[in-house]
């Protein structure tokens, strides 16, 4: 994912609640599941998204809502299969 991450025009977007993300994060942006429709102009200048939660499920969820928005369509998104707990064992 690192290397993913190092790429010109990729933003990873942490989708858990502001706590968690304070609480341990990997960097990028923290958008909660529930804020990510109303903070879509944040991401809209970049072409590859990762998105990431605690174990895959809310970055799942974010990903396929992100697909179903045309003005997001185009852009390549990622989401970490597992999540953090996944990517730290």
């Amino acid at each position: 994912m690192e290397q993913l991450r190092q790429q010109p025009g990729t933003l990873l977007i942490d989708v858990r609640d502001e706590w968690e993300f304070e609480e341990f994060n990997l960097g990028g942006i923290n958008i909660p599941l529930a804020d990510i429709r109303a903070r879509k102009a944040e991401i809209e200048p970049f072409d590859s998204l990762i998105v990431v939660c605690t174990n895959g499920v809310r970055s799942r969820v974010a990903a396929k809502d992100f697909l179903r928005q045309p003005e997001l369509q185009h852009k390549t998104i990622y989401h970490l299969h597992g999540g953090l707990i996944g990517d730290l064992s």
